[in-house]
């Protein structure tokens, strides 16, 4: 129950990812933006990959000396700070996180990721 609120935002942030397959975000990236929809698609969701594997792999390691405590809070301040990049983007041409259930993944992240830095 330590980490509950860290592993609240993280399946939140997850959950947003494939949320983000789903609203096309390659498209607000600059090197992706400009591959052919199919392309950039595979390419988006593909770079995940690497990227969970390097997340679980940083967080647990090995399994046998628990969650990496300074990633933890690294990832918090993430969770936060995507929420202003969200903001900063949404009157980007492109962006298409306009619904609720999209938002709650959002917020819901970053607050998990506030909540769990102030306790």
């Amino acid at each position: 129950m330590e980490y509950m609120l860290f592993y609240i935002g993280f399946s939140l942030l997850l959950i947003h990812e494939m949320d983000a397959i789903r609203q096309r975000e390659w498209k607000l990236f600059i090197f992706l933006s400009s591959l052919r929809e199919e392309t950039a698609y595979v390419v988006f969701t593909a770079l995940h990959i690497p990227l969970y594997i390097l997340l679980f792999w940083g967080l647990f390691g090995d399994g046998s000396s628990g969650i990496n405590h300074g990633l933890v809070v690294a990832l918090d301040c993430f969770f936060i700070i995507h929420v202003v990049l969200h903001v900063l983007f949404i009157r980007h041409k492109d962006y298409q996180f306009k619904n609720f259930f999209s938002w709650v993944l959002i917020l819901g992240a970053g607050i998990a990721g506030v909540v769990d830095l102030l306790i």
